[in-house]
């Protein structure tokens, strides 16, 4: 059997995107010559596009895939967030953003000169208050109709009561994957799969001496928090499922990497199509590893089509074994 025919219908998946969102912008150009004013090349810039980020993206790359989306999070009553309600509509996702007169949407602009990043500004304001208070009831309404929930914390603000999130999606028998932010993790208690990266969790157990060092560490947590997994994500190396059944590792396989912007947004995202389209976790692992690597290929926040996932799979299938 090949690997597209394991590939579950991803059209039956029904997720929950709650958390942080943004806008990214990219200028696109070239650059010819140094500035005379300061020792800074000058891009000229020859082209523009906007893209979903945060939060946003995670759903994005689920919608994608096949799967029904619904978004909840907070933007401000600005162009920026004019223009986000306006490219997730575009995409089929059911956008529920509450607008906030007293903060503004985070833009990402980044400068892209020869598909190299020239630079990055951000337009970051942190709220002085909790942005999604009183929209816990929006939330439980929500969760009706999805299988599969992901809490995407950017430490922006809008999962002040992920806590709470939490253990009312648990409540009801949902899954529950965080993309975490921050050395407490204490806040993800309860969740199904906490996805961090290795420097994300370096700060949390700190620096492991080796592999059975990491497990032992990853486990700890694991158990600490009442986690049913922890997803260790490992750029070029892959990655490691710690669950109750020991460790599992997933390669990754070689490739060019254009820009990693957005891989976890990526993994994540995956990670909950799969799984609410009935995939085990670590079929789900396996399947979000690949479309990782694809995405790292494209330039900036980027999505996998199903075609592109299953002609990975094919590959990955067709490979001698080693």
């Amino acid at each position: 059997m090949s690997a597209a025919a394991t590939l579950p219908d991803l059209t039956r998946a029904r997720v929950l995107v709650v958390g942080d969102v943004m806008l990214d912008r990219y200028w696109f150009g070239d650059v010819s010559r140094i500035s005379p004013e300061a020792p800074v090349p000058i891009v000229k810039v020859e082209s523009t596009e906007e893209r979903p980020g945060g939060a946003a993206n995670v759903a994005r790359n689920a919608a994608a895939l096949g799967a029904r989306v619904a978004l909840l999070s907070v933007v401000g009553f600005d162009e920026a967030g004019d223009t986000l309600a306006r490219l997730l509509a575009a995409e089929g996702i059911e956008a529920n953003l509450h607008r906030d007169p007293t903060v503004a949407t985070t833009v990402k602009l980044r400068v892209i000169a020869r598909r190299q990043h020239a630079l990055r500004v951000d337009f970051d304001i942190a709220p002085s208050h909790e942005v999604l208070a009183g929209k816990l009831a929006d939330f439980d309404r929500m969760l009706g109709d999805c299988g599969v929930v992901v809490l995407s914390d950017y430490g922006k603000g809008g999962l002040a009561h992920i806590a709470e999130m939490i253990g009312r999606a648990r409540s009801r028998g949902k899954a529950v994957l965080v993309d975490p932010k921050g050395g407490d993790y204490s806040k993800y208690a309860g969740a199904t799969v906490v996805t961090p990266n290795q420097a994300e969790l370096r700060e949390v157990v700190g620096h492991w001496r080796s592999e059975e060092d990491l497990a032992a560490r990853a486990e700890r947590l694991r158990r600490e928090l009442a986690l049913d997994a922890l997803l260790l994500t490992r750029s070029e190396q892959g990655m490691t499922l710690f669950d109750a059944g020991g460790v599992t590792y997933e390669r990754a396989r070689a490739r060019e990497v254009s820009d990693v912007t957005g891989a976890g947004d990526t993994v994540i995202g995956t990670l909950a199509v799969m799984l609410a389209s009935g995939a085990s976790l670590a079929e789900a692992m396996r399947v979000a590893n690949h479309a990782a690597g694809i995405v790292v290929g494209k330039l900036g926040t980027a999505v996998v089509q199903p075609e592109e996932l299953r002609a990975e799979l094919e590959i990955a299938e067709s490979a001698p074994r080693t």
